[in-house]
């Protein structure tokens, strides 16, 4: 969705989205990719910030403006493939197993709030499948539309990590800080929702996402900017 790539560039899905609205709207704020718990932190606690992207929940849906959705997210749970038969079997002891996830994230929540316990947090989604693959975790909790890019730029063979279970699905968000310019706010909906019009967004997902369903509704939901 979004990532540096080996130029040192801003790249990825929502990336090259949200490229589009800034030139459709003559904007151009610079990118940054920061670690996560920065960048929330940040769309908590100044006005004109957009963080992305961002997964729905009542929680956000009351401290932000959420405009999407951008794309799909499942939040997966991870083992090393020749582990995931022995875990599925486990049952709800397998809540007792220590779990990789990224800090601050959607899926860090997740993983607590379906039971489990014993959460290591990480810096970065690449530090959480180092941890597993190092057997300092047993588990490592993601969204699927990250895990094969993270292995990838590890170099790591994406048989070597296989899905347990699925723990939750969830949209992903473009998220405006509270205060945020109105009138901005209503330029990216617009400029969003020709996108999706005009077959844009849909041959950007397509490119990074392929196989997957685009979603073709906009809405702005959480704070009235």
């Amino acid at each position: 969705m979004s990532f540096t790539n080996n130029r040192g560039v801003p790249d990825g899905m929502a990336v090259e989205v949200v490229n589009e609205i800034l030139r459709r709207t003559g904007q151009n704020n610079p990118i940054a990719v920061v670690p996560w718990i920065r960048g929330y932190n940040q769309l908590l606690t100044r006005p004109n910030v957009l963080l992305f992207t961002v997964g729905r929940n009542a929680e956000r849906e009351r401290n932000m403006t959420l405009l999407g959705p951008i794309a799909m997210s499942s939040t997966v749970l991870l083992a090393r493939s020749e582990d995931v038969l022995a875990l599925q079997a486990l049952g709800s002891d397998i809540l007792k197993r220590e779990v990789a996830a990224y800090q601050g994230s959607i899926f860090e929540s997740t993983a607590r709030n379906k039971g489990f316990s014993s959460i290591r947090e990480t810096g970065s989604s690449e530090e959480g499948a180092r941890m597993l693959l190092a057997k300092r975790v047993d588990l490592w909790v993601e969204g699927n539309v990250a895990v094969a890019q993270t292995l990838q730029r590890l170099a790591i063979p994406p048989g070597r990590v296989a899905r347990v279970i699925t723990l939750d699905s969830l949209d992903l968000y473009f998220a405006f800080s509270r205060g945020t310019d109105r009138e901005t706010i209503l330029q990216w909906q617009a400029a969003l929702r020709d996108m999706k019009k005009d077959g844009t967004f849909q041959a950007i997902h397509q490119r990074w996402l392929p196989g997957e369903a685009p979603p073709l509704q906009v809405m702005r939901l959480g704070l009235e900017p």
